[in-house]
């Protein structure tokens, strides 16, 4: 069986770089830029008022003086007349200041008059002004390139006036759970049938991942139809990526083998539980070359496989921070594991205030408890050569919740 960490590198080799394309500041959240922005203007790009009051001359400003009020200057005003000496000129947060003038009196600081002012209080020359260029000047790297678009960079391009900016696209996946035993939730189940869950978990992963994920429903198990299918979606363009669950394992009618055996797919052991069948390979589908991993159909080993496998891999493709947190917790309870294996264990996070976490199992190691995974905010992750953990003993937590 390969290790883990082998694996991952194989199927971290097979997805191929995400694509630039150009989007508008307000649909770039969350993507990776992909080239350095400079700014076009400097912000402010005007020297401006940081509060509503009186825009004087501090030698004029004394406490105790009455000025007369030459002038108001609302934000927006874009015709501002110099201060005249022993003037002031009323102004509000955000608009320019008149030439002439090297002090603000807040409003806080006088009688708040409309044609004459008594200041109350002198102002410190130069306090209150948003000077141009404070906060970025033209020219300037505004935005680097690897950053990753949240809602202050998104406006601060506004600010700037970009209409445009050059990101990492999402990765596009298509997802193909198999089973002739799959049915679409909704429809009466008979014998011997069960509902799909695979591909729509999927499907929520990639999006959680920030990957764009499309199903392909409902394919037979046949070698024949389910190629002609996927040649056929392949042919038309805008896959990346195919993700299949099922069909991998050792027995019969695993369709996922029998049709990419000797297409250009291995499929081999990884020695972890859950997850252990897996495959990953390049195989031509309607004369495009396609990177495909193919996980268990078990839905835990299916989701466990995407977070420990190919998460990582996407993100990194797309530029975007590739592993969830690790952190040090200690076991509430006893734990066994399989000798040889590497365990990752559905788990509940304890986050004490001193910072020692502990964390308790949810469910049983069975590959088919998906109702302990949905519950879970962390996997255990045990190393193969440990068979035993005490109360008490430290054990490495990946937390799926960041």
């Amino acid at each position: 069986m390969r290790p883990v960490e082998e694996y991952r590198t194989v199927v971290a080799a097979l997805v191929p770089a995400a694509r630039t394309v150009t989007v508008a500041p307000s649909e770039a959240l969350g993507r990776a830029l992909a080239r350095d922005v400079a700014a076009p203007l400097s912000l402010p790009p005007f020297t401006n008022s940081a509060m509503d009051g009186y825009a004087v001359r501090a030698e004029d400003a004394v406490a105790g003086a009455t000025l007369s009020v030459a002038e108001d200057i609302p934000a927006g005003r874009t015709t501002v007349p110099p201060l005249a000496p022993g003037t002031a000129h009323r102004i509000m947060t955000g608009a320019p200041v008149p030439d002439g003038a090297d002090a603000i009196v807040p409003v806080e600081n006088t009688d708040a008059g409309t044609t004459r002012v008594r200041i109350d209080l002198a102002p410190e020359p130069g306090r209150f002004f948003r000077h141009a260029g404070s906060d970025i000047a033209a020219g300037e790297t505004a935005l680097a390139a690897g950053e990753v678009a949240g809602p202050a960079a998104v406006g601060l391009a506004a600010a700037l006036g970009i209409t445009e900016l050059e990101v990492l696209a999402p990765l596009r996946v298509l997802v193909l759970s198999t089973g002739s035993e799959l049915v679409a939730p909704g429809e009466p189940l008979e014998p011997g049938q069960i509902y799909e869950s695979n591909a729509p978990m999927l499907a929520a992963a990639l999006t959680e991942a920030g990957a764009h994920a499309e199903v392909l429903r409902f394919v037979e198990d046949s070698a024949e139809v389910l190629l002609a299918r996927l040649a056929e979606r392949v042919a038309a363009g805008g896959i990346d990526l195919l993700v299949t669950t099922g069909g991998v394992s050792a027995g019969a009618y695993e369709v996922v083998k029998d049709a990419f055996t000797g297409r250009g797919l291995e499929f081999t052991k990884v020695a972890m539980q859950p997850g252990m069948p897996q495959g990953c390979g390049t195989v031509d589908l309607g004369g495009a070359s396609v990177p495909v991993v193919a996980f268990p159909g078990n839905p835990v080993s299916a989701l466990v496989s995407f977070e420990v496998f190919l998460r990582p891999a996407l993100r990194a493709a797309m530029g975007l921070p590739a592993d969830r947190p690790r952190r040090r917790a200690r076991l509430t309870a006893p734990l066994d594991s399989v000798p040889g294996k590497r365990q990752f264990q559905r788990g509940l996070l304890i986050r004490e205030p001193n910072g020692t976490d502990s964390v308790s199992v949810l469910g049983g190691p069975g590959s088919h408890y998906l109702r302990w995974l949905s519950k879970a905010d962390c996997l255990l992750d045990i190393p193969p050569e440990v068979q035993h953990l005490a109360a008490g003993d430290p054990v490495d937590v990946i937390d799926l919740d960041h």
